[in-house]
C-alpha cells in the first residue's frame, strides 16, 4: 500500500492543499455513501470531476477508500482514522484563533470607576490616556462588562457601540545635541522644567536627553521604547514633553508624522 509525499511528511490540511482537498472528498464521500456521485462531490467542493476521480483513484489505493462499484464508494477505517486526526487538529486551530486571537481583539481591558457586573452596560471614557468604565448607558460609547470589578479595578468589557470621546495629544520635541556638540550642558534646565509643567508626560530618547530631564531634578515617565510609546500615548490624548538627541530626533519626528500626530520641534541649545 503506497503511501503519497503529503502522509509521509506530516502535512496537515492546514499546510498542504492537496491534503485539504483529499480531506473535503473523504468528508463528501462519508456523507453520501455507499452511492456517490462524483459530480456532486466537485460541485460541492469547487473542482472539477475529474479532480475528483483522480483524487478517488489515489484514496482508493492508500486504502483509504473502498471502491465496491461503478459510483459505489466508502470510506475504510484507515480513511475514518486519517479524518479523525485532521479534524482533531483543524479543532485545534478554530479553538486556538477563536479564545487567543479573536479573544484578544474583542475584549478590551478598562478602569471600572464604580463597581460593575458582568454582563452590565457600562458607558466609555478616556481620561489620563486610561479607557474608563462607567456602570449604566450613560455615553456616547457603551460595552458591555465580561468580569466583575470594584470602583478603580480592572474589567474586561467587549461588545462595543459607538466613539470613544477623546482629543489627540500634543507632542512637543526638544532636539539635544550630542555630547560631542556640547550635549545636556547646552540646555536650560530651567527651559526643561517649564515645558514638564505644561505636560502630561516626560520622555527621553538618548543618554545626553535623560541627563538634561535628569539635570532639571526630574525624571522620566517614558525612557525605553520611545518611539512606539510616545506614540501610543498621544494617541490616548496625553500631551507628551520628548527629549530627544540630535541622532534619534528623526525616528521619533517620522513616526509621529506617520501617526497623524501634531509635535512641534525645539532647539534647546537655541532657547
Amino acid at each position: 500500500m503506497s503511501k503519497n509525499t503529503d502522509d509521509a511528511d506530516g502535512s496537515s490540511v492546514l499546510q498542504s492543499k492537496r491534503n485539504a482537498t483529499r480531506y473535503q472528498i473523504l468528508v463528501e464521500i462519508a456523507e453520501r455513501q455507499p452511492a456517490v456521485s462524483q459530480q456532486e462531490i466537485a460541485d460541492a467542493i469547487g473542482v472539477t470531476a475529474q479532480a475528483v476521480s483522480d483524487y478517488l483513484l489515489d484514496l482508493v489505493e492508500e486504502g483509504y477508500v473502498t471502491k465496491h462499484g461503478r459510483g459505489r464508494y466508502e470510506v475504510t477505517k484507515e480513511g475514518v482514522d486519517w479524518l479523525m486526526s485532521q479534524t482533531d487538529e483543524l479543532h485545534a486551530f478554530v479553538q486556538h484563533v477563536s479564545e487567543d486571537v479573536i479573544g484578544q481583539v474583542e475584549i478590551e481591558t478598562a478602569i471600572a470607576t464604580t463597581d460593575i457586573g458582568e454582563g452590565e452596560t457600562v458607558s466609555l471614557t478616556m481620561q489620563e490616556g486610561v479607557l474608563r468604565a462607567l456602570s449604566g448607558d450613560v455615553g456616547n460609547a457603551t460595552a458591555v462588562a465580561v468580569t466583575d470589578a470594584t470602583a478603580d479595578r480592572d474589567v474586561g468589557v467587549t461588545d462595543f457601540e459607538g466613539i470613544v470621546d477623546h482629543d489627540m495629544g500634543m507632542v512637543t520635541v526638544v532636539s539635544i545635541p550630542q555630547v560631542e556638540n556640547g550635549g545636556s550642558a547646552t540646555v536650560d534646565p530651567t527651559l526643561v522644567s517649564d515645558y514638564a509643567d505644561t505636560h502630561e508626560l516626560v520622555a527621553t530618547a538618548g543618554t545626553e536627553a535623560l541627563a538634561a530631564v535628569r539635570a532639571a531634578s526630574l525624571e522620566p515617565d517614558i525612557r525605553f521604547g520611545t518611539v512606539a510609546a510616545v506614540r501610543e500615548a498621544a494617541t490616548k490624548g496625553l500631551d507628551i514633553l520628548l527629549l530627544a538627541t540630535t541622532s534619534v530626533l528623526s525616528a521619533h519626528t517620522d513616526e509621529l508624522r506617520d501617526g497623524n500626530i501634531s509635535y512641534e520641534v525645539v532647539d534647546a541649545a537655541e532657547e
